[in-house]
């Protein structure tokens, strides 16, 4: 096991796509958080600005942002993708275009556009032999924004995002990426796939808290993203309460209403230390291989992988079902056996991490059978 996660020995965690454990040093985080907030109160509140600046920095490189001032820290993805979505001034007749297999909450908030005006178009991935070519096919005159997740919930399905964004870029498309099921896991780079708005919380792949998510926005787009959220931290003399007179933060702090989660950012910081020391070109390969090992177990059993076959298209995630199986009663069972997974798109979703090892899949696997 690795020297960073103390799990119990009963347990097996392959659901890192839904909520990770934390590392050894997240929990020491929260706990010298916990006891220095206990016995001095908020005496040393400079040092915890620090590292709310330190985690803005470590995001920055996770997704190859050009500055700590891209990064914005909100609650939750669904609030960053509602950021975007009533944000931007629309057009009754403009459409999105996004997945069907999406999760609701990539789905939902384009949809409420509706009052609008505005259609969402769903593509249907499943049916689909090139997804990235699906998703183009329906983006026509009319289309305001392409949204995507980078890995699909569902089936772990991998998207080809810089291929999306080239196309998406010169047509004036905007692009709006849901990377919760990548970051942490897969290397990412916002400049390489044309990213206009990135979100993804933590509590994933990121073994941080939930309550602590990134949200960026491109910067040439910053100023033209309209604020629904207004409150003393968002604004540009942040601090000087006595000012009558106000205007926006010029950075990605303009997105951010009130006071800080500093609790979830000490930790979520403790654990991209680890993701930054392992290194994610590291990580990657570690996540892909454990992938890898599962589909061909799961395969030689007998069970049918849902996950796309080709390895191209891989991330954390494998889901796999079987026909005429009671897909409950095989949860059930993995979970009164310690093994934490889901039930996801038509079958059992297992998602390793790269500190998941052999042994334990090996468990979950003899489980399953």
């Amino acid at each position: 096991m690795h020297p960073e996660f103390r799990l119990d020995d009963g347990v097996v965690h392959l659901n890192h796509a839904a909520v990770a454990p934390w590392p050894l040093r997240t929990h020491a985080a929260v706990l010298r958080f916990a006891d220095e907030n206990m016995r001095i109160g908020s005496r040393r509140y400079a040092q915890w600005l620090a590292v709310e600046q330190e985690l803005r920095g470590r995001l920055q490189r996770l997704i190859g942002a050009d500055s700590p001032d891209d990064i914005a820290l909100l609650k939750n993805t669904s609030e960053g993708l509602s950021m975007v979505a009533w944000g931007l001034e629309w057009q009754a007749g403009q459409n999105v275009v996004c997945a069907r297999q999406e999760f609701p909450s990539n789905r939902i908030v384009w949809e409420s556009l509706a009052t609008l005006g505005v259609r969402t178009r769903l593509v249907d991935l499943d049916a689909a032999t090139d997804p990235e070519q699906a998703l183009m096919d329906a983006i026509d005159g009319d289309t305001r924004l392409l949204a995507v997740s980078s890995v699909q919930y569902d089936n772990g399905l991998h998207l080809n995002l810089e291929r999306l964004g080239a196309y998406c870029r010169p047509r004036g498309v905007l692009f709006c990426i849901d990377a919760i099921q990548s970051l942490g896991a897969l290397p990412f780079d916002v400049h390489a796939c044309q990213a206009d708005f990135v979100a993804a919380d933590g509590h994933k792949w990121m073994l941080g808290p939930e309550g602590v998510a990134l949200f960026y926005v491109r910067p040439a787009l910053r100023d033209g993203l309209r604020l629904r959220q207004f409150g003393w931290h968002m604004v540009e003399h942040a601090g000087d309460f006595d000012r009558m007179d106000w205007e926006p933060a010029p950075n990605a702090r303009r997105f951010e209403c009130g006071s800080p989660n500093l609790l979830g950012i000490h930790a979520l910081n403790a654990s991209l230390s680890l993701i930054e020391e392992t290194d994610i070109d590291a990580i990657a390969r570690a996540v892909l291989d454990n992938s890898a090992y599962l589909i061909e177990c799961l395969k030689s059993n007998g069970w049918q992988i849902l996950t796309p076959q080709d390895p191209s298209r891989h991330a954390g995630i494998v889901t796999f079902r079987r026909d005429g199986a009671d897909h409950q009663a095989i949860y059930r069972r993995l979970v009164d056996a310690g093994v934490l997974c889901a039930l996801r798109g038509g079958g059992i979703r297992f998602s390793p991490h790269f500190h998941t090892t052999r042994v334990a899949m090996d468990r979950a696997l003899e489980v399953l059978e």
